[in-house]
Protein backbone atom coordinates (compact mmCIF):
# COMPACT_ATOMS: atom_id res chain seq x y z
CA UNK A 1 0.00 0.00 0.00
CA UNK A 2 1.39 3.70 -0.56
CA UNK A 3 0.89 6.60 0.65
CA UNK A 4 1.53 10.00 -0.26
CA UNK A 5 3.73 12.33 1.96
CA UNK A 6 4.37 16.09 1.84
CA UNK A 7 7.78 17.29 1.48
CA UNK A 8 8.91 17.30 5.27
CA UNK A 9 7.30 14.14 5.55
CA UNK A 10 8.95 12.76 3.02
CA UNK A 11 12.25 13.91 4.09
CA UNK A 12 11.98 12.27 7.44
CA UNK A 13 11.17 9.12 5.53
CA UNK A 14 14.16 9.05 3.17
CA UNK A 15 16.50 9.79 6.32
CA UNK A 16 15.26 6.83 8.54
CA UNK A 17 16.07 4.35 5.74
CA UNK A 18 19.40 6.28 4.48
CA UNK A 19 23.06 4.72 4.94
CA UNK A 20 24.53 4.80 6.74
CA UNK A 21 21.81 5.52 9.04
CA UNK A 22 20.81 9.07 10.18
CA UNK A 23 21.73 10.81 13.71
CA UNK A 24 19.94 14.44 13.42
CA UNK A 25 16.43 12.62 13.09
CA UNK A 26 13.81 14.90 15.50
CA UNK A 27 11.46 13.11 17.19
CA UNK A 28 8.56 15.37 16.67
CA UNK A 29 9.38 14.42 12.80
CA UNK A 30 9.56 11.28 13.05
CA UNK A 31 6.05 10.86 14.96
CA UNK A 32 4.41 13.60 12.40
CA UNK A 33 5.58 11.22 9.33
CA UNK A 34 4.16 8.67 11.45
CA UNK A 35 0.82 9.90 11.56
CA UNK A 36 1.00 9.93 8.30
CA UNK A 37 1.25 6.25 7.63
CA UNK A 38 -0.27 4.92 10.61
CA UNK A 39 -2.68 5.14 13.81
CA UNK A 40 -0.62 6.92 16.65
CA UNK A 41 -1.85 7.07 19.90
CA UNK A 42 0.24 8.32 22.74
CA UNK A 43 -0.71 6.47 26.09
CA UNK A 44 -0.42 7.05 29.80
CA UNK A 45 3.15 5.85 30.30
CA UNK A 46 4.33 8.24 27.42
CA UNK A 47 4.91 5.34 24.84
CA UNK A 48 3.99 6.12 21.50
CA UNK A 49 1.72 3.16 19.92
CA UNK A 50 1.44 3.19 16.20
CA UNK A 51 -0.88 0.57 14.45
CA UNK A 52 -1.41 -0.02 10.69
CA UNK A 53 -3.18 -3.25 9.71
CA UNK A 54 -2.03 -5.87 11.75
CA UNK A 55 1.51 -4.24 12.81
CA UNK A 56 2.15 -2.53 15.73
CA UNK A 57 4.79 -0.58 16.96
CA UNK A 58 5.32 0.65 20.45
CA UNK A 59 8.35 3.41 20.77
CA UNK A 60 9.43 5.57 23.80
CA UNK A 61 10.81 9.01 22.69
CA UNK A 62 13.65 10.04 24.26
CA UNK A 63 13.78 13.26 26.79
CA UNK A 64 15.90 14.84 23.90
CA UNK A 65 14.98 16.02 20.99
CA UNK A 66 16.54 13.38 18.59
CA UNK A 67 16.18 9.67 17.90
CA UNK A 68 19.69 8.80 19.40
CA UNK A 69 19.42 5.06 19.41
CA UNK A 70 19.98 3.13 16.39
CA UNK A 71 18.20 -0.16 17.64
CA UNK A 72 15.19 2.64 17.74
CA UNK A 73 15.43 4.05 14.93
CA UNK A 74 15.67 -0.14 13.09
CA UNK A 75 12.95 -0.44 14.75
CA UNK A 76 10.86 2.27 12.72
CA UNK A 77 12.50 1.12 9.31
CA UNK A 78 11.56 -2.21 9.92
CA UNK A 79 7.69 -1.83 11.01
CA UNK A 80 7.49 0.12 8.27
CA UNK A 81 8.41 -2.61 5.80
CA UNK A 82 6.49 -5.30 7.52
CA UNK A 83 3.44 -2.54 7.16
CA UNK A 84 3.68 -2.09 3.69
CA UNK A 85 3.81 1.96 4.41
CA UNK A 86 5.52 2.88 0.84
CA UNK A 87 6.00 6.48 0.70
CA UNK A 88 5.37 8.02 -2.57
CA UNK A 89 5.54 12.01 -3.49
CA UNK A 90 4.93 12.38 -7.56
CA UNK A 91 8.96 11.64 -7.51
CA UNK A 92 8.09 9.18 -10.33
CA UNK A 93 7.26 11.32 -12.78
CA UNK A 94 9.62 12.34 -15.48
CA UNK A 95 12.45 9.71 -14.25
CA UNK A 96 14.31 7.47 -14.85
CA UNK A 97 14.09 5.01 -11.86
CA UNK A 98 15.99 1.59 -11.34
CA UNK A 99 14.54 -1.41 -9.62
CA UNK A 100 16.70 -3.66 -7.68
CA UNK A 101 14.61 -6.70 -6.79
CA UNK A 102 14.59 -10.41 -5.13
CA UNK A 103 12.10 -12.70 -3.07
CA UNK A 104 12.99 -10.17 0.12
CA UNK A 105 12.55 -7.05 -1.13
CA UNK A 106 12.54 -4.15 -3.87
CA UNK A 107 14.95 -1.05 -4.05
CA UNK A 108 14.10 1.84 -6.00
CA UNK A 109 16.29 4.56 -6.77
CA UNK A 110 16.20 7.54 -8.71
CA UNK A 111 18.72 6.46 -11.25
CA UNK A 112 19.97 9.92 -12.21
CA UNK A 113 21.02 10.76 -8.87
CA UNK A 114 24.02 9.74 -7.45
CA UNK A 115 23.73 8.70 -3.71
CA UNK A 116 20.12 8.28 -4.69
CA UNK A 117 18.53 6.74 -1.04
CA UNK A 118 16.23 3.98 -2.14
CA UNK A 119 12.80 3.63 -1.55
CA UNK A 120 12.11 0.15 -0.05
CA UNK A 121 9.15 -1.79 -0.56
CA UNK A 122 8.98 -5.54 1.34
CA UNK A 123 6.36 -8.22 1.05
CA UNK A 124 3.29 -7.81 3.27
CA UNK A 125 4.06 -10.57 6.18
CA UNK A 126 0.93 -10.32 8.40
CA UNK A 127 3.06 -12.88 10.91
CA UNK A 128 6.24 -10.89 10.78
CA UNK A 129 7.86 -14.06 9.86
CA UNK A 130 10.38 -12.46 7.53
CA UNK A 131 9.56 -15.35 5.03
CA UNK A 132 10.53 -14.77 1.36
CA UNK A 133 8.39 -14.37 -1.63
CA UNK A 134 9.86 -18.21 -3.17
CA UNK A 135 8.16 -19.20 -0.01
CA UNK A 136 5.22 -17.85 -0.77
CA UNK A 137 3.19 -20.75 -2.58
CA UNK A 138 -0.19 -19.93 -4.44
CA UNK A 139 -3.46 -21.53 -2.60
CA UNK A 140 -5.38 -24.62 -3.91
CA UNK A 141 -7.42 -22.83 -6.58
CA UNK A 142 -4.49 -21.11 -8.02
CA UNK A 143 -4.81 -18.10 -6.65
CA UNK A 144 -1.91 -15.80 -5.75
CA UNK A 145 -1.59 -14.82 -1.92
CA UNK A 146 -2.41 -11.45 -0.49
CA UNK A 147 1.11 -10.85 -0.11
CA UNK A 148 2.24 -11.61 -3.49
CA UNK A 149 -0.44 -9.27 -5.01
CA UNK A 150 0.33 -6.55 -2.93
CA UNK A 151 3.99 -6.74 -3.13
CA UNK A 152 3.59 -6.48 -6.80
CA UNK A 153 0.92 -3.32 -6.85
CA UNK A 154 2.87 -1.75 -4.34
CA UNK A 155 6.28 -1.56 -6.73
CA UNK A 156 4.04 -0.65 -9.90
CA UNK A 157 2.31 2.76 -7.72
CA UNK A 158 6.11 3.76 -6.73
CA UNK A 159 6.98 3.40 -10.52
CA UNK A 160 3.59 4.76 -12.15
CA UNK A 161 4.68 8.25 -14.01
CA UNK A 162 8.15 7.27 -14.63
CA UNK A 163 9.63 7.96 -17.82
CA UNK A 164 11.58 4.90 -18.14
CA UNK A 165 12.34 1.91 -15.92
CA UNK A 166 15.24 -0.34 -15.40
CA UNK A 167 14.84 -3.35 -13.20
CA UNK A 168 17.76 -5.48 -11.96
CA UNK A 169 17.25 -9.00 -10.77
CA UNK A 170 19.43 -11.72 -9.86
CA UNK A 171 18.18 -14.56 -11.82
CA UNK A 172 15.51 -15.25 -14.64
CA UNK A 173 13.14 -18.15 -14.92
CA UNK A 174 9.76 -19.30 -12.81
CA UNK A 175 11.68 -18.61 -9.53
CA UNK A 176 13.07 -15.13 -10.48
CA UNK A 177 11.48 -12.05 -8.48
CA UNK A 178 12.58 -9.76 -11.65
CA UNK A 179 10.36 -11.76 -13.76
CA UNK A 180 7.70 -12.43 -11.68
CA UNK A 181 7.79 -8.91 -11.52
CA UNK A 182 7.66 -8.05 -15.16
CA UNK A 183 4.83 -10.80 -15.80
CA UNK A 184 2.36 -8.91 -12.83
CA UNK A 185 3.31 -5.50 -14.48
CA UNK A 186 2.05 -6.97 -18.31
CA UNK A 187 -0.72 -8.51 -16.85
CA UNK A 188 -2.02 -5.90 -14.39
CA UNK A 189 0.26 -2.65 -14.78
CA UNK A 190 0.54 -2.38 -18.51
CA UNK A 191 1.11 1.69 -18.12
CA UNK A 192 3.78 0.79 -16.09
CA UNK A 193 5.04 -2.58 -18.35
CA UNK A 194 5.49 -0.08 -20.96
CA UNK A 195 7.95 2.12 -19.48
CA UNK A 196 10.44 -0.64 -18.86
CA UNK A 197 13.52 -0.18 -21.10
CA UNK A 198 15.08 -3.11 -19.67
CA UNK A 199 15.72 -5.94 -16.88
CA UNK A 200 19.16 -7.36 -16.38
CA UNK A 201 20.87 -10.55 -14.01
CA UNK A 202 23.18 -8.83 -12.08
CA UNK A 203 24.92 -9.91 -8.32
CA UNK A 204 23.97 -7.15 -6.74
CA UNK A 205 24.08 -9.08 -3.24
CA UNK A 206 27.93 -8.29 -3.96
CA UNK A 207 27.80 -4.57 -4.75
CA UNK A 208 27.08 -1.33 -3.07
CA UNK A 209 24.36 1.01 -3.99
CA UNK A 210 26.93 3.23 -5.64
CA UNK A 211 28.22 0.57 -7.54
CA UNK A 212 24.74 -0.96 -8.65
CA UNK A 213 23.81 3.35 -9.77
CA UNK A 214 27.01 3.30 -12.11
CA UNK A 215 25.36 0.40 -13.57
CA UNK A 216 21.97 2.05 -14.07
CA UNK A 217 23.71 5.00 -15.30
CA UNK A 218 26.16 3.25 -18.13
CA UNK A 219 22.50 1.33 -19.30
CA UNK A 220 21.01 4.80 -19.37
CA UNK A 221 23.59 6.82 -20.92
CA UNK A 222 23.67 3.91 -24.06
CA UNK A 223 20.07 3.89 -23.96
CA UNK A 224 20.25 7.51 -24.76
CA UNK A 225 22.61 7.04 -27.60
Amino acid sequence: MTTHLTGSHHSTYNAIFAHPAAHNLHWRDVRSMLASLAEVVEEPNGNLKVTRGEQTLVLRPSLDKDVAEIEELMKIRHFIERSGAVATEDVAAGTHLLVVIDHREARIYRAELHGSVPQRIAPYDPRGTGRHLHNVENDANGQRKPERKSFYDAIAATLRGAEKVLIFGSSTGASSAMDQLLSELKLHHSDVAKRVVGSIVLDEQHMTDDQVLARAHEFYARDAS
